[in-house]
C-alpha cells in the first residue's frame, strides 16, 4: 500500500445532497485526467451536483479565521487508475466547484488546479430528530448574474447505511481525487473518510439558470429529472497533498 502523504486539509462534510444524472460520455472526455479513464455504474456514465458544508476546516492544521465554516456545491464525475499492481484506483474529478468566498476558491486552484468559483451563498438545513415521520428539508442556493439556483433535496426517515454494490456506494465511495494539470500531467490525492449513512431523496431540484455555471453542454442533462438521489449524513474529511502521475 502506497504510503500517505502528509494532511492538506481536515474539516467535517455535513448534510451531503447529491443529485446524480447519467451523461454522454462524449460530453467528459475532454475533463478526463491523464491516465484515468470514467469509471461506469452498470455501464452508465454518471455525474452528480452535491451541495454540502464545510464545517470546521483547517488547513496545514491551522484555522484561517473568517472561512472556518462555509457552502460548497460542486459538479463531478466518476474515474479509475489502473495500478501497476493491475488493482484499479477510483476517484472523482470536479468539473466546477462554487464555494462562497475568493481566497477558498483561490487556495484550491493553486494547490490542486481545481476549477473553482466564488459567488454569493446560503443554505438551509431543517432536520428533525423525529425523522419517521418528519420530512427533512436540506438546501443549497448559488446566485449568478442570471440570478438565483438552487439545489434542493427532501427526505423522511431514518438514515440507513449503503448497500455493498449499490449504487449509492458507487458514488460515496470514491477516495481518490484527480486533477487535469496545465503542462497535461495529472495531480491524484487521496480523501479520507469513513462510510456514511444515507437518507434516500422523496423530492430532488436542481433550479435556476445553470448555464452560468456550467458549459452549455452539460445543461440539458441536469435540466431533467436525476437518475437517483440521496442525503449522506457526512463525518470528518482528510484531504491529503497530491502527487503527480
Amino acid at each position: 500500500m502506497a504510503m500517505m502523504k502528509a494532511r492538506f486539509l481536515t474539516a467535517h462534510w455535513r448534510y451531503l445532497a447529491m443529485l446524480n444524472y447519467e451523461m454522454d460520455p462524449r460530453v467528459l472526455s475532454p475533463y478526463v485526467p491523464a491516465g484515468t479513464e470514467i469509471d461506469r455504474w452498470n455501464g452508465q456514465t454518471m455525474v452528480s451536483i452535491v451541495g454540502f458544508l464545510f464545517l470546521n476546516t483547517r488547513v496545514f492544521g491551522c484555522i484561517i479565521p473568517g472561512y472556518r465554516n462555509f457552502e460548497e456545491v460542486n459538479l463531478r464525475f466518476y474515474v479509475k487508475r489502473r495500478l501497476e499492481t493491475g488493482e484499479w484506483r477510483r476517484g472523482v474529478v470536479f468539473i466546477r466547484e462554487i464555494v462562497p468566498k475568493r481566497l477558498i476558491a483561490f487556495v484550491a486552484r493553486r494547490f490542486y488546479n481545481e476549477n473553482y468559483i466564488a459567488l454569493p451563498m446560503q443554505h438551509r438545513i431543517d432536520m428533525d430528530a423525529d425523522t419517521l415521520s418528519k420530512t427533512n428539508l436540506v438546501t443549497y442556493e448559488w446566485i449568478t448574474e442570471a440570478g438565483k439556483c438552487s439545489l434542493i433535496l427532501k427526505t423522511k426517515g431514518q438514515a440507513h447505511a449503503v448497500l455493498p454494490g449499490s449504487e449509492e456506494e458507487f458514488i460515496t465511495e470514491h477516495y481518490w481525487g484527480y486533477s487535469a494539470m496545465r503542462d497535461g500531467s495529472s495531480l491524484e490525492y487521496h480523501v479520507d473518510h469513513p462510510k456514511w449513512q444515507i437518507w434516500q431523496a422523496q423530492e430532488a431540484m436542481l433550479l435556476g439558470d445553470l448555464q452560468d455555471v456550467y458549459a452549455k453542454a452539460f445543461v440539458p442533462f441536469l435540466s431533467g429529472k436525476p437518475r437517483s438521489a440521496f442525503l449522506a449524513d457526512g463525518s470528518e474529511v482528510i484531504v491529503r497533498l497530491g502527487s503527480r502521475i
